[in-house]
């Protein structure tokens, strides 16, 4: 058996329309290509491996009959319309089981799917010799499309996916379902073939068309069941955008092994039928045993499984309940801080002071947020903070930080604590665009000059959001609203990015500054930015720094400020408001809470 073969009866059984019950709409096709011909005999076959099998048929009294020399047979293998006159003048089909049943006359008009493969034939047959009129063939070619267009209405009812003719998600649940209920407790493996990344879904689309993703479906389809590791009887399910489902019996190691074989075919074909961009297929392996798990809670650990695997750019990945718990409860977090922001004990704001290294003088502090969740204890920024700002939480979290940190300026200033604050805000809150007016109303309603909040904000994420960021950073500056280049030295265009971001402050990322004093190359990369940085019109504030050596260091650089834990780690406010009295009346190296600086 050859592989178109294979898998157009992949196809076949994929439609679930053998052997199953009469059905009217079929039969009513059948009935009428009868009276169009005037003949005794109609039928929609359906050609099988070894047998043509009949989903409708009016005069006949069996369901089936062996596939070879069957006229129904030539049909399907021709894709073209057959007639046979007189089956007894043909010298192939005179001996055949029609011919000595009787049957004199056939014409079939073919049964095909839209990408291609033929099913069988809508066909109608006599006792006596005859000729068929070009009007009779263009009828029975009618009524093979309307046969063909009941079955795809049938199966775009809920079961089976359009675009690639195959079971769908729900089809996929009711299956387990039934495997549960016939053999619980059997030992199976569910797998996953994702096609595409399925983070480049949405390029994939605007780059190559919205049928890109289908025609991708169709031709893996074809590939994964004419593949000489797919058995025929296998189920192929279309459960997503880009994404095939099948089940495994079976040792994890064969499955794996299979998963391999799978992939090598699948890459093979689509270099030859798709785009390049799209070539990397990779599977998501499922151990389970029926009805102990939920049919959906077992396809989404494939997809767990899958999306593990192409992160560690492996070929086929085995479910992990370790890192779908850590995926779980990233999505959980997500979901709970829609409740921290409206709580009143869950958030709250430390503040790190911020000196200038000539003076000791402190005149700033960045605002950094905390959660304690009510269940989980501390979450820290480094879990949520990246998390929530590649979310819609982005801006109720943004608003959360500046409402709280400008009202606590305000209260320090109304106890005569000048200071500015900084605050983190993502890029992307940049491209709102009403941000800029929510800030100036949050000044206003605590009546606080433009110039007491910073706005950090880190270079990758600027170039990550392009022109329209930086569009209203110019509109920000030009409020002479301080805008600081967090993290600096982390992007990947760090230099040449410094000559159009509109800004008053480079922070240097602590990475550079960590054992600042014993590394001799980073001390030259801190000082061509401090150089560079200041001849660019910025001032520099140098974050992390943990030693005294680092701070006398950055000093004879001319490094404008500090910040980390030598001067003072996150105060809580009133903690904060301590130390910054303390600082103002005997300088920095007696500050409550600092390290002597001598």
């Amino acid at each position: 058996m050859d592989g178109f073969e294979k898998a157009r009866l992949a196809v076949l059984r994929q439609l679930n329309l053998l052997d199953t019950p009469p059905s009217e709409s079929f039969d009513r096709i059948v009935r009428m290509a009868r009276q169009i011909y005037d003949l005794p005999i109609a039928a929609i076959s359906l050609t099988d491996r070894d047998r043509q099998w009949f989903k409708s048929r009016v005069g006949i009294e069996h369901w089936e009959i062996p596939r070879y020399k069957a006229c129904c047979a030539e049909v399907t293998m021709t894709s073209n319309v057959v007639v046979i006159n007189d089956l007894l003048a043909s010298d192939f089909y005179v001996d055949s089981a029609l011919a000595k049943s009787g049957i004199r006359f056939y014409a079939g008009a073919p049964l095909i799917t839209h990408d291609g493969f033929t099913l069988g034939s809508m066909c109608v047959l006599g006792h006596e010799p005859r000729e068929a009129s070009d009007n009779e063939l263009a009828a029975l070619q009618d009524c093979s499309r309307m046969v063909m267009s009941q079955v795809d209405l049938q199966h775009a009812v809920g079961r089976v996916d359009f675009s690639s003719g195959l079971p769908n998600y729900i089809q996929f649940i009711e299956d387990l379902d039934d495997l549960a209920k016939d053999h619980p407790g059997e030992r199976y493996h569910a797998v996953s073939t994702d096609l595409v990344d399925l983070s480049h879904v949405g390029s994939l689309q605007r780059i190559m068309g919205p049928g890109y993703l289908s025609e991708l479906v169709c031709t893996g389809r074809n590939r994964l069941q004419a593949s000489p590791a797919w058995p025929a009887e296998k189920k192929l399910y279309h459960v997503g955008p880009g994404q095939l489902a099948h089940l495994e019996r079976g040792e994890e190691l064969q499955v794996l092994q299979r998963a391999h074989g799978l992939r090598e075919a699948l890459v093979t074909a689509l270099e030859d039928e798709a785009a390049p961009l799209a070539l990397n297929p990779t599977f998501g392996i499922v151990p389970f045993r029926l009805g102990r798990v939920s049919p959906t809670t077992t396809l989404r650990r494939t997809h767990c499984a899958a999306r593990d695997a192409r992160d560690h750019d492996l070929v086929a990945g085995v479910y992990s309940a370790a890192s779908d718990a850590l995926h779980q409860r990233t999505f959980n977090l997500l979901a709970d801080f829609r409740h921290a922001v409206d709580s009143s004990d869950q958030l709250h704001l430390v503040y790190q002071p911020r000196v200038m290294m000539a003076s000791g003088e402190c005149r700033s502090a960045e605002a950094l947020l905390r959660w304690r969740h009510r269940t989980l204890g501390t979450i820290y920024p480094t879990e949520f903070i990246p998390l929530l700002e590649q979310s819609p939480m982005c801006r109720p979290l943004t608003d959360w930080v500046l409402r709280h940190a400008l009202a606590q300026v305000a209260e320090w200033r109304r106890q005569g604590l000048n200071i500015r604050v900084a605050v983190n805000i993502a890029a992307a809150n940049l491209l709102e665009d009403d941000f800029t007016d929510r800030l100036l109303g949050y000044l206003a309603a605590e009546k606080l000059p433009l110039d007491c909040i910073e706005l950090e904000l880190t270079e990758s994420g600027l170039l990550s959001n392009g022109r329209a960021a930086r569009e209203q950073l110019a509109r920000l500056i030009s409020l002479d609203i301080h805008v600081a280049i967090d993290d600096f030295g982390t992007g990947y265009s760090s230099l040449a990015y410094l000559q159009h971001v509109p800004a008053h402050v480079v922070k240097i990322d602590r990475s550079f500054i960590t054992d600042l004093e014993q590394r001799k190359r980073s001390q030259t990369l801190v000082k061509s930015m401090i150089n560079m940085a200041h001849d660019l019109g910025y001032r520099v504030v140098a974050e992390g720094v943990e030693t005294s050596e680092s701070y006398h260091h950055l000093n004879g650089l001319d490094c404008d400020e500090a910040q980390g834990n030598l001067i003072a780690k996150p105060l809580a406010t009133e903690h904060f408001s301590r130390w910054f009295r303390n600082c103002q009346q005997t300088g920095l190296h007696s500050a409550k809470g600092g390290i002597l600086l001598n």
